[in-house]
């Protein structure tokens, strides 16, 4: 298991566990034995899913697991539902339960739970433990299973070359390979320049010219890595409010219909915005107006959620494993007026642009997989007190799927929290629409769907607004 990947398999707490948790609404019923037929002839072509892990003095390994049994991993999940709550707000109650349900530690750590009658159709829980994958690569490996999804690529026999699936143990490669052929193109840094004053480091006989071109642009490199690591390591404490706290380890979730992402879009031309920039601002106006609506005054505070870059291209997300660094992206939940709000989180956005910060991230979660569990536990939390969430924004299908016949009506995800952080925000493109998700710890955040429902009145505000420009403007 590569270092980083142990980081996050030793980052389970009493009050956070790490694992990935979404749902699939199907509009129409899925028996157990087709969804397990399903699972074993397209999941377990990623051998990862297969095997277990077993700890050694050095770390951990992935072994296959001898008695393996699919019945363990698909299993019938029953809605129990009290007096006047509905299917939705029993299924989330059950969601946040099994948020907080660890996995058997001696099994795969992957679990499917089948709600067999659920709105008409079915639903489906998926939990994974983030030692397997991150995001991206869990968006490739369920697109898989679909109908009609395509097979992960066959892997190079081990001992031909090195094993991709574990690259991430160097360092060397983590932070240099990224810079050149990942960075520079994911996160815009922009420009050959840079690249080139990384590959002077391995090619001294470069031309004169190139040389001293590339030295420039190597200081300049090396200003910025500087800066952006005095960034990360004196960065204060995150604002106090109700969201900031120790979590007591019991999990609520919510989520939205989805909004048309096409709106979306217009509404960010309009602005001259980026889509990323109209949803954060809505992010930001909605925890902003729950806390005021709590009697906190939120006037002139920010807080930070901590937001995964991705550092590796989409076609090799079904290699598996973690691949993204973290930035703290601070939201301006002080700022009432939703035009200034966006405007602010634009500007908070383009002061990321060529940050090196996801890569020192990246190479800390390394660094703290070779440490033990306590020291481990000591590293992270520096990151846990700068941050009042974790924010993730990932990009699913644009059409519709199907799964055994039957059309994916709607998919949600949770995103773990690590440390004491208590809530968790969750943004998936999917079927031309763009859906929210909220996980939150229930001492600090009891009813997350109180911040789930302002989301759409932030939407409304924008769209407003937008519509009021002159058409010029507005690129009618």
């Amino acid at each position: 298991m590569s270092r980083v990947d142990t980081a996050w398999l030793r980052m389970d707490n009493d009050v956070n566990q790490m694992m990935i948790v979404g749902v699939w609404l199907l509009d129409r019923a899925i028996t157990l034995d087709t969804v397990r037929e399903r699972i074993a002839s397209r999941l377990l072509k990623y051998e990862r899913f297969g095997q277990r892990v077993e700890h050694d003095a050095l770390g951990a390994n992935w072994v296959t697991d001898p008695h393996f049994d699919i019945r363990r991993h698909v299993v019938p999940e029953v809605l129990p539902r009290r007096a006047g709550q509905s299917e939705r707000q029993a299924l989330q109650q059950r969601c946040g339960e099994l948020a907080m349900t660890p996995l058997d530690p001696n099994r795969p750590l992957w679990q499917f739970h089948l709600v067999e009658d659920y709105e008409g159709g079915c639903a489906l829980i998926i939990r994974v433990h983030h030692c397997i994958a991150d995001g991206i690569a869990l968006i490739a490996v369920t697109n898989s299973i679909t109908d009609g999804g395509d097979a992960p690529p066959s892997r190079r026999k081990r001992g031909a070359a090195h094993d991709p699936a574990h690259e991430a143990d160097w360092l060397s490669d983590t932070l240099v390979k990224p810079l050149t052929d990942l960075t520079v193109k994911l996160i815009g840094m922009g420009g050959t320049g840079m690249a080139k004053s990384i590959d002077l480091l391995a090619n001294p006989q470069a031309p004169i010219t190139d040389t001293l071109a590339g030295t420039m642009d190597l200081a300049r490199v090396g200003v910025q890595v500087l800066s952006d690591t005095a960034a990360l390591a004196l960065m204060a404490d995150d604002s106090p409010t109700s969201l900031k706290g120790h979590p007591m380890g019991r999990k609520v979730v919510a989520w939205n219909e989805p909004m048309p992402l096409d709106v979306v879009k217009a509404i960010g031309h309009g602005l001259n915005c980026s889509v990323n920039d109209v949803l954060l601002a809505c992010v930001s106006g909605a925890i902003g107006g729950y806390l005021r609506a709590k009697g906190e005054d939120p006037a002139g505070q920010e807080i930070r959620a901590m937001v995964p870059v991705n550092l590796r291209p989409l076609e090799q997300a079904w290699q598996l494993g973690n691949r993204f660094g973290l930035v703290p992206l601070v939201l301006p939940i002080g700022i009432e007026n939703p035009i200034e709000r966006v405007y602010a989180v634009r500007a908070r956005m383009r002061a990321l642009k060529g940050s090196y910060q996801p890569l020192l991230a990246f190479g800390v979660l390394a660094a703290s997989g070779l440490l033990v569990k306590s020291a481990q536990d000591m590293v992270l939390n520096l990151f846990a007190k700068k941050a009042t969430a974790v924010m993730t924004n990932v990009p699913g299908p644009r059409q519709h799927l199907t799964f055994c016949g039957a059309t994916l009506r709607q998919t949600l995800f949770w995103v773990p929290a690590s440390g004491n952080i208590g809530v968790g925000v969750s943004i998936l493109s999917y079927g031309g629409g763009v859906q929210f998700g909220l996980i939150t710890d229930e001492r600090l955040c009891p009813d997350p769907q109180a911040i789930i429902d302002r989301f759409e009145p932030e939407f409304q505000k924008l769209l407003m607004v937008t519509l009021m420009l002159p058409w010029n403007e507005a690129g009618a």
